[in-house]
């Protein structure tokens, strides 16, 4: 499975990570993104299976980050993660086809959980 983890904070990007390790045990690939645009330009060379991305991001925010992404690949899997809980962002991310929505803070069960569901 590989994996991008696009967040423009190490803390949060390393949250990510040990959620993943927890609900893999058998391992897996991965790449970080510290912002959007750079999460663009390694979902390009890379093709993860899922990308986890932050909302808030320098160069490009996630939403528009998400928006490059699916005119890339339509059918990319894209799981927000987000601390904006408003009903039109929300709205706003799933109109632009992120798979999932995710708040913060990321537990290893709802990592779990979506990649269950996603894969």
């Amino acid at each position: 499975m590989k994996i991008l983890i696009a967040d423009d904070s190490k803390i949060a990007r390393k949250g990510v990570l040990k959620s993943l390790s927890t609900a893999f045990t058998d391992g897996f690939d991965y790449r970080e993104a510290s912002n959007g645009a750079e999460a663009v330009e390694i979902y390009s060379e890379y093709r993860p299976d899922i990308v986890f991305m932050d909302l808030t991001m320098p160069e490009k925010s996630g939403m528009e980050a998400l928006e490059e992404i699916k005119s890339v690949n339509p059918s990319a899997k894209v799981v927000i993660i987000t601390a904006d809980i408003q009903k039109k962002t929300t709205e706003m991310v799933a109109e632009l086809g992120a798979d999932e929505i995710l708040n913060k803070p990321v537990t290893a069960e709802k990592i779990s959980q979506i990649i269950s569901k996603l894969v």
